[in-house]
């Protein structure tokens, strides 16, 4: 019965699924791309927070110049939250790819 055999060649649909599954596959950095990686992390963590307390503390001066010794320590107050919340992200993550690199390179060793 021509109507119940199945179709052997490889046709349109097949090759679009193989195609998904080749772009599903990301490359992985190596060990050493890890560490580099969360370096560059803390040290934009670092960056960032050094901008946002300069902008408080700017801000603040600025406020304290024009007698508004309130905002003056509000803004203040504000950059130096800020400048905190951006080092401890950036520490965070940085810390986090450097022992997944570290971890990534004793695996090869053993």
């Amino acid at each position: 019965m021509p109507g119940l055999s199945q179709n052997t060649s490889d046709g349109p649909d097949h090759q679009t699924r193989q195609a998904k599954k080749e772009k599903k596959e990301k490359k992985q950095r190596s060990a050493g791309g890890e560490v580099r990686s969360g370096s560059g992390d803390i040290a934009g963590g670092a960056g960032k927070g050094a901008g946002h307390a300069a902008e408080g503390a700017g801000k603040g001066a600025a406020d304290l110049a024009t007698l508004h010794p309130v905002d003056a320590a509000v803004d203040t107050g504000k950059g130096g939250a800020k400048a905190g919340k951006d080092v401890a992200v950036g520490t965070g993550k940085g810390t986090g790819k450097m022992v997944k690199g570290i971890g990534k390179g004793l695996k090869h060793l053993f």
